[in-house]
């Protein structure tokens, strides 16, 4: 990968906007597109997907789900140029990235690349990047992944997808249980903190930290929207009900469902 191929990014959002930035400032001729225009804040923008696209060697989506990504997919295909690489790296999950695959044009290669982390981590570079694909494709998108943050080769095409929904399912429905279980010390007479000293000082110490967060940035709308991708059963299924019984704190950090479940 030479460093001065050029980039298409396309999704600015909350997590978009700073590893785009972080692209450009690695010296990548980039063009950007957002669904909301007026995010570019600098960076060179495109008025539509298609004519981001066109001319790119790389193509980095971050979307907000399958719907926003299949709808830029139909904008952008006839747009591609032949053996250019289409990295996703939107949290959409194995079966969006199993149906972009098939209907890739020819010459054009996919590497799912989904990433744990929030917007700090984002405009650090530290990101952990779930990336799956073919190993000739792996290895074309990793000088441009290690920009954004440390990069996990998962397997062949979808295996990344898989893996973010295995982790963040594990993770969001961890938190939701911490403030439930919060909740119910508040009303069996445990002091909060009690409570929380003790939680942090066994094996749930990383999701106690997680939940007590004050500088993350995962809105529990997407939360629930990751839970949804990841499928599993009664347990995930009843965190995801949680977090969507609470509308007013849709927009928070998902750290926001710990006072919520406590009546705050």
């Amino acid at each position: 990968m030479q460093t001065m191929e050029k980039i298409a990014f396309l999704g600015l959002g909350r997590m978009g906007r700073p590893m785009a930035r972080r692209l450009a400032a690695a010296g990548y001729p980039l063009t950007v597109w957002n669904r909301s225009p007026g995010r570019a804040e600098g960076l060179v923008e495109a008025a539509d997907p298609a004519a981001a696209v066109a001319g790119a060697d790389v193509v980095v989506t971050m979307l907000s789900d399958p719907q926003a990504l299949a709808q830029v997919a139909a904008r952008i295909r006839a747009a591609l140029a032949p053996g250019a690489l289409w990295i996703d790296m939107s949290s959409v999950g194995p079966r969006a990235v199993a149906e972009l695959g098939a209907e890739l044009p020819p010459g054009v290669a996919l590497v799912d690349a989904p990433v744990m982390g929030s917007v700090g981590p984002a405009a650090e570079g530290s990101l952990t990047v779930y990336a799956g694909g073919r190993d000739a494709d792996l290895e074309r998108a990793v000088p441009v992944l290690e920009h954004l943050g440390r990069v996990r080769r998962c397997g062949g095409p979808g295996s990344g997808a898989a893996l973010k929904a295995v982790v963040i399912g594990a993770i969001v429905a961890s938190v939701t249980v911490v403030g439930e279980v919060l909740a119910v010390a508040r009303e069996l007479g445990v002091p909060q903190e009690a409570a929380v000293q003790a939680l942090a000082s066994g094996p749930l110490a990383g999701v106690v930290a997680r939940a007590r967060s004050t500088d993350a940035d995962f809105p529990v709308r997407l939360a629930a929207k990751d839970l949804a991708l990841a499928g599993g059963g009664p347990v995930l299924s009843a965190a995801r009900e949680v977090l969507l019984a609470h509308p007013s704190i849709a927009e928070r950090d998902l750290s926001a469902v710990v006072t919520a479940l406590q009546g705050g």
